[in-house]
């Protein structure tokens, strides 16, 4: 396996549902079997959708990560349901992987004892480069995987949003504010190793980051970050 492969395997968790992209349902399926169906369809992880919407779903094949904006014990037998995302870290006991979003300047030591991940939302009101750095270290820490969505459609940080390859960065050297300050492509690079500035990280270096520590993005657009990472030449 390739750095690259390790790095962006399943980083995308699918979300054409929420905005800025808020599309009708049956657009966001279709959206959503355009990135299956893409050569790219290997850094597709789930189909994001809010639980008052799962009765909505059919019978379409997907892995869902389901955002509970109300309670659905009922549903949750679906199998198609992989992981929760919600505020209450007490969701864990739905026996699902289980996001729990915070502010970039919470205590994350509660989270880790409920046995539950962390989320961070980095847009559309951007967290300074400082709390989001904080929150990588605590993570880190506490021995906590996380997750971060929204603002995210950019590969390197520009205009003040944060780029989901400086988070990456920040994850696999743990040079946390540099990583995430960075806003020269140039200084990165991806193929048999992922390379930021005089940092080099091998496939099983950023696998390992990826599987223990930082699980994916939540994007409404699978398009925008793959077109990202093509023009930088890294796809």
């Amino acid at each position: 396996m390739s750095a690259a492969h390790a790095l962006l395997e399943g980083l995308i968790d699918h979300a054409p549902l929420f905005p800025p992209a808020s599309l009708p349902l049956e657009e966001a399926l279709e959206d959503h079997r355009r990135a299956l169906a893409s050569r790219h369809a290997w850094m597709v992880a789930r189909f994001v959708c809010p639980a008052s919407r799962l009765g909505e779903l059919g019978s379409e094949p997907l892995r869902l990560s389901v955002v509970m904006d109300r309670p659905v014990d009922a549903l949750l037998a679906d199998e198609r349901i992989e992981a929760l995302e919600g505020r209450d870290p007490e969701l864990v006991r739905a026996g699902k992987e289980t996001y729990v979003e915070v502010p970039p300047e919470a205590d994350v030591v509660g989270i880790r004892e409920a046995g539950a991940r962390a989320k961070v939302r980095c847009g559309p009101d951007a967290p300074t480069v400082e709390a989001l750095a904080a929150f990588i270290r605590r993570c880190r820490s506490e021995g906590l995987v996380f997750k971060a969505t929204a603002g995210l459609h950019h590969a390197v940080r520009s205009s003040g949003q944060h780029g989901f390859l400086n988070l990456l960065a920040a994850a696999v050297f743990a040079d946390e504010e540099r990583a995430l300050a960075e806003e020269n492509a140039d200084a990165f690079s991806l193929g048999t190793t992922f390379r930021w500035r005089d940092r080099e990280a091998g496939a099983e270096e950023v696998a390992l980051a990826r599987h223990t520590f930082f699980a994916s993005i939540g994007s409404c657009s699978f398009t925008e970050p793959v077109e990202e990472l093509e023009g930088l030449g890294f796809l």
